[in-house]
């Protein structure tokens, strides 16, 4: 699988070689069915990681895990649901026993201007790029303080670290993602637990759906779309760093892009 291929060769400074170092680990990704989430489960499970598939796509879970073997467990969340985002980490616990990893994947996406944006979809954006990564770490941490380990990250975006006027919404939610990171990192350094994000540009996957028209042709034509597994490579890398090694943000763009 090309998420990875290329990546199986390199070797840590410690000596382990990179399915070696993620070998037996547990991970718990959201928006695990498609996209990025599923690119970055197919290069764990290949890493030997066990993972846990957050989705609320309950068909499309059913499948990937068919595919994808013993090492894959689903688990239905619906993170805009109060009552199921806050079932998530015991749920994933109860499943597998503990978490070495979470990935915070799961998004949404407003392109355009603000004005034409309805508050409903406002919110509902929101609430899934912000409020519910924050909910997923809050819960997730009296488990990995307990156990002095543990590895987040959080799907950030090119976005989070330049005012893109025609996606302001969309824009401010990566950019308090970039904060809560960085904090977080620096609250948690004491505890064993490294804090990071990764940052796409523009990945061909079903956010892009939403893209304003103009925008999404001009990236097909030139080449300016990254694939859900160019991304997963990117994890991989961050996950498989030495303990004492934190990627704290990793910006990965198309080359023939123009921002």
């Amino acid at each position: 699988m090309r998420a990875t291929s290329a990546c199986l060769h390199h070797h840590s400074e410690g000596g382990s070689t990179l399915a070696e170092s993620l070998k037996g680990k547990v991970a718990l990704i959201t928006g695990a069915a498609s996209g990025i989430g599923l690119a970055t489960t197919e290069a764990l499970i290949a890493a030997g990681t066990v993972v846990v598939l957050a989705d609320r796509d309950e068909a499309a879970l059913k499948s990937v895990c068919a595919r994808l073997g013993d090492n894959a467990h689903p688990l239905v969340t619906d993170l805009l649901d109060v009552e199921s985002c806050a079932r998530m980490i015991p749920g994933a616990v109860d499943l597998v026993g503990h978490i070495d990893i979470l990935h915070c994947n799961a998004g949404s996406y407003i392109g355009g201007d603000l004005i034409d944006t309805d508050t409903a979809t406002i919110d509902r954006m929101l609430n899934l790029n912000v409020n519910a990564v924050m909910k997923n770490v809050r819960d997730v941490l009296p488990h990995m303080i307990e156990r002095k380990t543990g590895d987040i990250l959080v799907t950030a975006s090119v976005a989070g670290h330049m005012p893109i006027q025609w996606e302001p919404v969309y824009s401010g939610s990566k950019w308090a993602i970039t904060c809560f990171v960085q904090t977080m990192r620096r609250q948690l350094k004491g505890h064993g637990i490294r804090v990071a994000q990764v940052s796409p540009g523009p990945v061909a996957s079903a956010l892009l759906a939403d893209w304003p028209e103009e925008n999404l042709r001009k990236a097909k034509e030139t080449g300016s779309l990254l694939e859900p597994a160019e991304i997963a490579d990117a994890v991989i890398y961050m996950l498989s760093r030495p303990r004492n090694v934190t990627i704290r943000d990793m910006i990965v763009l198309p080359t023939n892009f123009d921002i």
